[in-house]
């Protein structure tokens, strides 16, 4: 299984999130440890949906700093103060921010000028604690919409049900 690496572009999104998430589950049964789960999700988000970045921002101080984690794309930025840019106001809010043109976000960070719309999901551990927050960048506006955050959220879940 975990030699698969599955391409879902051009698939109903919803029917490929939930291709995305039986394909996640099963790799991950067994698992209980946060990084991996993290490395294995940016992956498959990534190549499942080619897009341009696909990480974790983890929570290093809670309520006042992200560091990035594992991811799949460029550089990213190394560290994000919650309330700054997408990332931080998903923190700061523990609500998932879907961003349709990154250029109309106020104080939005470039950390890759490509990116274009982004979605930003809240990771919650067992006891609703803030682990962390995926983020998914496109070099497309308006990639991302309702379907995509009810998938993703419904995906982090695997977060607060690990242990």
């Amino acid at each position: 299984m975990a030699e698969v690496t599955l391409d879902l572009r051009g698939k109903p999104k919803a029917e490929a999130y939930a291709e995305l998430k039986q394909h996640t589950e099963a790799i991950l049964e067994g698992i209980d440890d946060e990084i991996t789960a993290m490395s294995t999700m940016s992956c498959l988000l990534h190549h499942a949906f080619g897009h341009l970045w696909t990480g974790f921002y983890r929570v290093v101080q809670p309520g006042k700093l992200l560091r990035v984690g594992p991811y799949q794309g460029t550089l990213g930025c190394l560290e994000i103060t919650f309330g700054k840019g997408v990332c931080g106001a998903a923190a700061a809010t523990r609500e998932t921010v879907v961003v349709p043109d990154v250029h109309a976000f106020p104080g939005h960070i470039t950390c890759d000028g490509r990116s274009q719309s982004e979605i930003v999901v809240p990771v919650f551990g067992p006891n609703r604690e803030l682990l962390a927050v995926l983020d998914i960048d496109s070099e497309h506006k308006a990639t991302f919409d309702e379907v995509d955050r009810r998938a993703l959220e419904e995906l982090m879940g695997w977060f607060s049900r690990k242990r």
